[in-house]
């Protein structure tokens, strides 16, 4: 397919700010800033890259002259930064470029997620001259002296020179799919078309302020005691319950676990005593302000315009979408059902079509370690939870009816193992709530169900290593219990690897390759993942990057066996071969995620996505056809995994959270 575009101009604007006003991106997001009435574009540099053109620098009204004479159907452009650029240029000036290029998008993936990209960074790795520091003189200034504009002016030409420096180093390996994508992202913000419904995000607003006074008039308790540490805790013990404690990371001394994340509050969250429950459910009326910000945030927007969709590009090592650094909006942690979904709608006469892939990244997985049995359940589109289950508790025709703790701790088992999850960390995130699931703790008849023994307890508790992994999980109930609930998370694990072998296998296979290839620089194929010193490269052509790997080896003083460890990156960060089989399949998944959104976007806008999702803009006239065609886009064979059994699921409707149950 040829490219969407003729020329491509690169275009660096310079725009009022003021540090004492808090009007800075510093302060303020993106939106904020540019949708904001103290706004002001003071100019732009442009030039034709790829041309021997002089960079010009256009006052406002220049700009607006030069802009109207641009054929953007047929013209790219390239930014550092290009949110920001873009956003300008769409949201202020009215004008819609065919495709972005992002220099920063670019540096993220190629040169990893830990880097600093910014212009200045890049400019010094990269051996080019210094980035100037004119921008500064011009704080708290809103109307320029002509040679205070004839500084910014030179300044600005020297960002668009080494924009464009820096993008020849980077397009030169750059795959042509990733661009597309790079493209999509900005997009879903710059061109934002998401309507948000005000009513329905004020009424959420009133509704929660009236549930919190309620509960604390039912309580007849005051917000400060519900906020305040010692004042929460002198009421559990008026309750005859001892408040939770923790040992700080930072300061190592004993302090208060009431945090909504801590698994000790939790635990009296989602505990048997309704009196108890409450009062902490009141807690967190008060302390936990998120829902009520978002809605606000969002209401905030919705006065403002269309909702850009923050994302960043390659925000995580494995090429995952994450959040946009201070959007102060994150789509990927609104709860299925709420009503901040429900308040994201289409515009008028569109409704928004999701498609989410199932289940992908363990069928990713049960591809890349020829895991034939699994994939035969997913081939013929049963119940891989249940089927698993079945296997793991020898129970033929287990179900999601039948047996649902056993389906579901199939579940946790068949997301949670594959990674080479040990029995205490799989113990305490049940305790916590597994993958979105209620907090769970096993019992005895269950742990029996197990195989577990009381010789089996016995036997536990006798090694060292097993009472200090014990003694850090946090937890409420009894020691018998505890030991009962982690004796039950063991024999699931047990269970799992015995079960999931190719699994295992593949593991192994990851241990032996960080020493041989990722360390000593051995080439390897498997699949469709190249590995390499310091790298996987995954179907994509874009790769997994372990810079700087180093080993360690020393002798474990409870076990008082021989250990290595793998670090890399200039933070250390460990690695290990459940941590590579997880980023080869998130970054296989991803692949196969973008192929289908890269497909979709052919014939549809692509608004947004979330985790495996695609949110796809669609006329109310084509819907019905258009969930049948975008579902399989998603769910088409990609050349590079034979054999891989792919599904999807969706629905369409105008407002986004009753798209898809």
């Amino acid at each position: 397919m040829s490219a969407p575009y003729d020329t491509i101009l690169t275009i660096d604007y310079e725009t009022y700010w003021d540090t004492k006003e808090g009007y800075t991106l510093t302060k303020m997001t993106t939106e904020e800033y540019i949708r904001h009435d103290k706004f002001k574009a003071f100019g732009a540099c442009v030039h034709e890259y790829g041309t021997d053109e002089p960079i010009r620098w256009y006052g406002d009204a220049e700009l607006r002259e030069y802009f109207a004479g641009v054929d953007w159907g047929r013209t790219a452009v390239l930014a550092h930064n290009a949110q920001f650029d873009v956003s300008i240029m769409e949201w202020r000036y009215g004008v819609h470029p065919s495709f972005i290029f992002d220099t920063l998008s670019m540096a993220r993936a190629l040169r990893g997620v830990e880097v600093g990209n910014s212009l200045a960074k890049l400019a010094r790795d990269f051996g080019l001259p210094d980035k100037g520091t004119a921008v500064h003189s011009t704080n708290g200034v809103h109307e320029l002296e002509p040679s205070l504009e004839r500084e910014l002016a030179e300044y600005c030409k020297h960002d668009v020179f080494l924009c464009e420096e820096i993008f020849k180093r980077l397009v030169v390996s750059y795959p042509s799919k990733e661009l597309r994508l790079v493209d999509m992202t900005l997009k879903m913000y710059t061109r934002a078309c998401l309507q948000l419904d005000p009513n329905m995000l004020t009424d959420a607003i009133l509704d929660e302020k009236e549930k919190r006074e309620a509960l604390l008039h039912k309580l007849g308790v005051e917000e400060t005691a519900l906020a305040s540490n010692p004042q929460f805790a002198a009421l559990l013990e008026k309750l005859n319950v001892v408040p939770p404690t923790k040992v700080s990371k930072t300061t190592g001394k004993e302090t208060l676990a009431l945090a909504k994340n801590d698994a000790l509050f939790q635990a009296l969250l989602n505990g048997e005593r309704e009196d108890v429950a409450l009062l902490c459910e009141a807690r967190l009326r008060v302390k936990s302000t998120t829902e009520r910000t978002r809605a606000q945030r969002f209401l905030d927007i919705s006065q403002r315009g269309a909702l850009p969709v923050p994302l960043s590009y390659y925000g995580a090592q494995t090429g995952r979408w994450t959040a946009s650094k201070g959007s102060a909006i994150n789509m990927q942690n609104l709860k299925r059902g709420s009503f901040l979904r429900k308040a994201i709608m289409a515009p008028e006469g569109h409704q928004l079509v999701v498609g989410d892939l199932s289940q992908i990244e363990p069928r990713v997985l049960a591809w890349l370690s020829d895991y034939s049995d699994m994939l035969d359940i997913f081939r013929g589109g049963g119940d891989p939870y249940a089927a698993f289950g079945a296997q793991m508790f020898n129970i033929p025709g287990l179900t999601k009816d039948t047996h649902p703790d056993l389906r579901q701790s199939a579940k946790s088992a068949l997301l949670g193992c594959g990674y080479g999850l040990g029995w205490a960390a799989f113990a305490s995130q049940l305790l916590t709530g597994f993958l979105g699931a209620p907090p769970q703790r096993y019992d005895l008849a269950f742990a029996k169900k197990l195989g577990v023994t009381q010789q089996a307890a016995q036997k536990f508790l006798e090694w060292e290593v097993n009472v200090e992994k014990l003694q850090a999980i946090p937890h409420t109930c009894t020691t018998k219990e505890l030991v009962i609930h982690c004796l039950a998370s063991k024999a699931i694990i047990d269970k799992y690897r015995a079960t999931a072998t190719p699994v295992v296998d593949f593991w192994a296979l990851n241990t032996e390759l960080i020493h041989e290839s990722l360390y000593k620089g051995k080439e390897y194929k498997h699949k469709c993942l190249t590995y390499r010193k310091g790298e996987i490269e995954l179907p994509s052509g874009m790769k997994l990057l372990y810079p700087d790997l180093n080993i360690r080896r020393f002798k474990d003083p409870a076990t008082n066996k021989d250990q290595t460890e793998w670090t890399y990156g200039p933070d250390r960060t460990k690695i290990y071969a459940g941590k590579i089989t997880n980023n080869v399949t998130q970054g296989v998944a991803r692949c196969v995620m973008t192929d289908g959104m890269v497909r979709t976007a052919k014939r549809y806008f692509v608004a947004g996505t979330v985790h495996d999702e695609q949110i796809v803009v669609v006329p109310d006239a084509e819907v019905s056809e258009a969930k049948t065609w975008v579902l399989a886009q998603m769910t088409m064979e990609p050349p590079y995994m034979p054999g891989i059994p792919l599904d999807a699921d969706g629905g369409a409707h105008r407002r986004y959270g009753l798209a898809k149950n």
